[in-house]
């Protein structure tokens, strides 16, 4: 009796994984998506933003929502992780792979950048509205810190080459931080400077910091004479 419950189980199993059933859920999935990121592109998305609201604009049940995502929040993160997905930040693990750590940092910044400007707007709406909404802001300070220990890993790498003094090490990446947050990208982005100089610019400023880094106690010893 045992095992013939067992493939029992199985045959169901098989049955309800259809390629059929998943294709639909998988396009469910998208149609939630689009329409939550089209609602946190508007002046008053996070406001507005529901579990309730995004069935009403993807035109489909709140309980088909809940059985997808299970939170506002964890919809939250999905539509940030779509956003990330579509602006190329799964190349970070390429760049941190990179033999040399100064051409990587190169390459860091140039795909954070990319991401930045990927959706320009809805990332300045999400940023400026976002600090009202605890959760979202959760998120988000979530996603900085994942980008500040990025930058961490490669100063460390950059240390361990001899490119950057350890006492520096710190500072570097704040610096670094801050460059490359989106506030930065914005402000150099403000007059319609094309993102491809602003990305160099940044670039530029990333390598001059870790010159300076890497000289600032030599700099130092010199003046004392």
């Amino acid at each position: 009796m045992y095992s013939h419950y067992g493939k029992s189980s199985v045959l169901t199993s098989r049955i309800y994984r259809s390629p059929q059933r998943e294709a639909a859920a998988a396009e469910t999935r998208e149609r939630i998506l689009s329409a939550a990121a089209t609602l946190l592109s508007q002046a008053d998305g996070i406001s507005r933003f529901s579990l309730d609201s995004v069935a009403k604009a993807a035109a489909i049940t709140r309980l088909t929502v809940y059985n997808q995502f299970g939170s506002r929040a964890a919809l939250l993160e999905a539509v940030l992780d779509r956003l990330a997905l579509g602006a190329g930040l799964a190349r970070i693990p390429e760049a941190m792979a990179d033999e040399d750590p100064q051409s990587g940092l190169r390459r860091l910044i140039g795909i954070f950048c990319d991401f930045w400007a990927h959706d320009h707007n809805m990332v300045a709406c999400l940023h400026a509205v976002g600090a009202k909404d605890q959760e979202f802001s959760d998120a988000v300070n979530a996603r900085n810190e994942r980008r500040r220990r990025t930058f961490s890993v490669l100063v460390n790498r950059l240390t361990g080459a001899g490119c950057v003094r350890s006492t520096e090490a710190g500072e570097l990446v704040d610096v670094l931080f801050a460059l490359t947050s989106f506030s930065f990208f914005a402000e150099l982005s403000a007059d319609g400077r094309p993102a491809g100089v602003v990305c160099r610019l940044i670039q530029n400023m990333a390598a001059d910091a870790v010159k300076r880094a890497g000289t600032a106690k030599t700099g130092a010893r010199r003046n004392a004479r």
